[in-house]
């Protein structure tokens, strides 16, 4: 038997494994590749992936890391059965949809620039259409309930603790009259985490493939967590400001609603203060959760139970529109802000940033990981201003980062669950996770219960016997990204026009501001140099 790693492999995106045991081959997740151009154009490729020969997919959860790709492959041949659990379908049913429509927006936009330079249009990787074919591909199965997709192959789901309907995945896979029992982590999520219940143990295994997207350190706690939430927000409505929260749309938003809901029950949210879930997907997904509550923890089920709907407060408005949107920022007093994307890199959050930042009494609190390079990565790193829309908006307002909210496993809650598996003879592969932090893990866990731990490569592949070490292949060029020129001049250029900006404002700017600029100056040349030193 064979397992091909086609994503996530000491990265945290593109999570796909493609399985091929005899005849048959199923891939566990589809997702899209995010980071640099590098990364992002392994979405491209489908060759690896031979989508008309893939008999199944196993899909984990809805994030578009596990799932962004369905469409693609959809649209090159994938035709057979795409397994997932009640909630995920219905969260995908949103989410692909979603994403087709941004493709076809980049696409757009970016094909707009290049027809002005007279180069070829980009196409987008899938369109709306794509996305729709997915959909009576579709087969929900609940966790717990054993399945055969296949003659010798039997799945079942099991509660992963992540976001609504996640699951980690075990296989029992019949080969040659040999067992292999292999499972699929997918994302973990941490025990005690707020809507969704602590993961499942895992018990049994051969072989099993754990994320690591935090394998080196911890989270905080929820209580400290609702502490500094309710903080942000005793500070913005005393001052008259508003609170900004970027958020994830699917999970995380409706997380922060529920621990708004605790904190109004607490009295430590003005019942004055209106709150505003203001993204639309974000809306319908929340929809989606009052549909699902059995797959609710105990804790939320019991307030439902009891009459309660926590994502029914009075304050709580849902703004579809792009009127309803922009009336919030136009009407003054204190006021709460969900919104998307969680890293202020798109949507609706940077007009809420672009009328907020400047302000002394706002607040911005950030919930969730800030990918290196964002707007939200500059803010919580301390930038003193920042570019939206193409205008420079001085940052004045009170920035809380609250790391409690992450929906992921901390190291020592990967390695609780860890410990839950029986099997002491098990091969462990580290996946979904940043080298560093697997390396870490991977130290740790061979310390401290003796597995043998492999942390496999973008596009290497396993070959699996009973009773004897893996064999792994990996075509290291293929694997290994490659410096894009052409980006790279693009930049220098740019950073190089930029220099010679800052150099004029240095001969107009009083004193002090000269100071400040100076310093952005020294910074921006050393950006140059970093990059020229490769060409």
């Amino acid at each position: 038997m064979k397992i091909r790693c086609l994503g996530a492999a000491k990265t945290v995106t593109g999570s796909c494994y493609i399985v091929q045991a005899g005849e048959v081959r199923f891939a566990i997740d589809c997702g899209l590749h995010q980071g640099n151009r590098e990364i992002e154009a392994r979405n491209l490729d489908m060759e690896p992936y031979d989508p008309e020969n893939l008999d199944f997919i196993l899909v984990t959860h809805a994030h578009m890391d596990h799932t962004g790709l369905l469409p693609r492959v959809v649209s090159h041949g994938f035709k057979g059965p795409i397994f997932m659990t009640p909630p995920t379908r219905d969260l995908l049913g949103i989410m692909l949809l979603d994403s087709a429509h941004i493709q076809e927006m980049e696409s757009f936009w970016e094909s707009k620039k290049r027809k002005r330079k007279g180069q070829p249009v980009v196409p987008p990787l899938y369109v709306t259409a794509d996305a729709r074919k997915t959909f009576p591909l579709f087969e929900s199965v609940e966790y717990g309930k054993t399945f055969s997709p296949m003659p010798g192959i039997e799945v079942t789901f099991k509660d992963a603790g992540h976001i609504l309907g996640s699951a980690f995945i075990e296989i029992r896979i019949q080969e040659n009259g040999d067992l292999y029992r292999i499972v699929f982590s997918g994302d973990l999520g941490r025990p005690n985490q707020l809507l969704v219940s602590d993961p499942t143990g895992v018990h049994f295994a051969d072989h099993l493939f754990l994320e690591s997207t935090y394998g080196n350190r911890n989270h905080k706690g929820v209580d400290s967590s609702l502490e500094e939430l309710g903080e942000a927000i005793a500070y913005s409505y005393e001052k008259g400001e508003k609170v900004i929260i970027p958020a994830f749309a699917v999970e995380r938003s409706q997380e922060i609603i529920y621990t708004l809901y605790l904190l109004s029950k607490q009295g430590k949210l003005p019942a004055d203060m209106p709150i505003y879930l203001d993204s639309p997907l974000a809306i319908k997904a929340t929809k989606i959760f009052e549909q699902h509550p059995e797959y609710l923890d105990a804790d939320a089920r019991a307030l439902i139970s009891n009459g309660e709907n926590p994502f029914a407060m009075e304050n709580l408005h849902f703004t579809l529109t792009t009127e309803e949107s922009m009336a919030i920022n136009a009407t003054p007093g204190p006021a709460v802000v969900i919104s998307a994307s969680g890293m202020c890199n798109a949507g609706r959050v940077k007009h809420h940033l672009r009328h907020n930042l400047w302000r002394p009494g706002a607040s911005v609190v950030f919930v969730g990981f800030q990918g290196v390079g964002t707007p939200g990565r500059k803010i919580v790193d301390g930038a003193k201003e920042i570019t939206i829309f193409g205008e420079n908006i001085v940052i004045r307002s009170r920035v809380f980062t609250i790391g409690g909210f992450s929906s992921h496993a901390g190291q020592s809650q990967l390695l609780k669950w860890l410990d839950t598996l029986e099997d002491k003879n098990a091969k462990v592969y580290l996946i979904h996770g940043e080298e560093t932090a697997q390396e870490n893990l991977k130290e740790i866990i061979e310390a401290r219960f003796g597995f043998s731990v492999h942390i496999p490569d973008y596009l290497e592949e396993m070959t699996l016997k009973p009773g004897v070490e893996p064999i792994c292949i990996v075509d290291r060029e293929r694997a290994t990204p490659h410096i894009n020129w052409e980006f790279m001049l693009e930049e220098t250029r740019r950073l190089v026009k930029e220099l010679d900006v800052r150099a004029e404002s240095l001969e107009e700017q009083h004193w002090v501001e000269q100071v400040e600029m100076r310093d952005k100056f020294l910074e921006l040349n050393k950006k140059l140099m970093e990059i020229t030193s490769q060409l």
